[in-house]
């Protein structure tokens, strides 16, 4: 965790040699870890990190973490209705949240923490799957133009981690952490957005730099674009579904 709670003061602190801190979700003891191999971080001090979703933090986890304001990091956000509570990654003031996945991820996990968080979405390390990383370059050759930035694309499963082809929220996939090649060092400031929609065959990916996706979640104009863009492709998805039915039945 990058923050502890300062009991007597209620502050949230950062981890530094012989400070006392709890940890804010549990309110268990504490120990500052400031070593010169790991981010500096708290720990509990049986290493047991008492929210099941959490995982150990990489220097890819605290560097997005660090683009946003110390006071959207590590929210506690509780369910109303059965009082269960998680610790977002990320919670804007326009509350989205932001997952930052490093680790393959359990399915029945993401489908539980998409249904728990509602308005969110992923950043996952793409770096960290060699295999996965090619295999989407060499896919990205055959993405279908739809305008500056927006690709259709056939057959995802071919190019994206089927972990993250059911998602019911956008995934942003991040390639940054890559080795430097011909076509990495290109993209290396660029994200990939797979949206949840499938027409048919084919799904929506958007490419954009970095910081706008960074500034649009500051803003708050990510959700309100996401939206409208998810309510188009549902109406494309209906659409398509009524011409699929008609071309079965013979009607086309």
């Amino acid at each position: 965790m990058k923050f502890g709670l300062n009991k007597a003061t209620g502050e949230r602190i950062r981890p530094e040699p012989g400070l006392f801190a709890v940890c804010p979700f549990c309110e268990a003891a504490l120990v500052p870890k400031c070593g010169g191999v790991r981010i500096h971080h708290w720990a509990h001090r049986n290493d047991k990190m008492c929210d099941r979703w959490w995982e150990p933090e990489t220097e890819w986890h605290r560097s997005w973490k660090n683009v946003f304001p110390a006071e959207w990091q590590e929210i506690i956000l509780p369910d109303k209705g059965t009082g269960e509570k998680h610790i977002a990654d990320v919670c804007t003031s326009h509350d989205l949240v932001i997952e930052f996945q490093h680790s393959p991820i359990n399915p029945q996990e993401r489908i539980t923490r998409e249904k728990f968080y509602k308005n969110m979405v992923w950043v996952v390390d793409g770096s960290r799957n060699k295999f996965g990383f090619s295999r989407f370059m060499k896919g990205i050759r055959h993405f279908e133009y739809i305008e500056k930035g927006l690709f259709r694309v056939a057959n995802p499963e071919e190019y994206f981690h089927p972990a993250w082809l059911e998602s019911a929220v956008p995934v942003i996939f991040d390639f940054k952490g890559s080795e430097p090649g011909e076509d990495s060092i290109v993209m290396k400031n660029l994200l990939y957005c797979l949206f949840p929609i499938r027409v048919g065959k084919y799904v929506t990916v958007a490419e954009m730099p970095r910081e706008t996706f960074i500034n649009s979640a500051i803003n708050g104009k990510w959700s309100l674009h996401v939206k409208r863009f998810i309510d188009e492709l549902n109406r494309e998805k209906q659409e398509w579904q009524i011409r699929d039915a008609a071309l079965r039945l013979g009607l086309c």
